[in-house]
């Protein structure tokens, strides 16, 4: 090869790499359908039982940083009642995040969102680490049973039209 072409050749094979490359970086932001298939767990072990996952329900995202906070719906039949009254999902996070306005360490925990307008994180026993008040959308045009939207750099977790901000440290 002319040591004229050799160059641009080569210049054009570098950048080739690099965007292959950065193509396969996660880019940070709320986490589409294969990237949940992938990170959420089939089934969620709390308070001394395990409760199948339903991936439907599930929603996540991605922190600059690469880190995954994760949220679902569990199936919660084989629960006593007063654990189904507060207990409806899975919270798993990498990082330290803030929840309405309560921190987070990483780790993994139970939610729900109650009658009375509060969401409530357990640890796995069952022992409530927190509540907040929950926010109302009633604009929001399709409420599903749960998903997740970014808002400015935070994310909104919804449960119907019900919701709590999630904001990474």
């Amino acid at each position: 090869m002319r040591p004229a072409v050799r160059g641009p050749v080569c210049l054009l094979a570098c950048l080739v790499l690099s965007l292959s490359l950065a193509a396969q970086k996660p880019q940070p932001g709320l986490l589409n359908a294969e990237d949940l298939k992938r990170a959420v767990p089939t089934g969620y072990f709390f308070d001394g039982q395990s409760a199948p996952v339903e991936l439907r329900n599930a929603a996540g995202f991605r922190t600059a940083d690469g880190k995954l906070v994760l949220a679902g719906l569990v199936d919660t039949s084989g629960y006593a009642a007063d654990v189904q009254q507060k207990y409806q999902g899975f919270f798993i996070t990498e990082t330290k995040v803030n929840v309405g306005g309560s921190d987070l360490a990483p780790g993994a925990y139970g939610f729900g969102f109650t009658k009375d307008g509060k969401f409530i994180v357990m640890d796995v026993a069952a022992n409530d680490l927190f509540s907040v008040a929950s926010s109302s959308d009633d604009k929001l045009a399709h409420p599903v049973p749960l998903k997740m939207r970014e808002d400015g750099g935070s994310y909104r977790l919804y449960h119907g039209r019900s919701f709590v901000t999630v904001n990474t440290q």
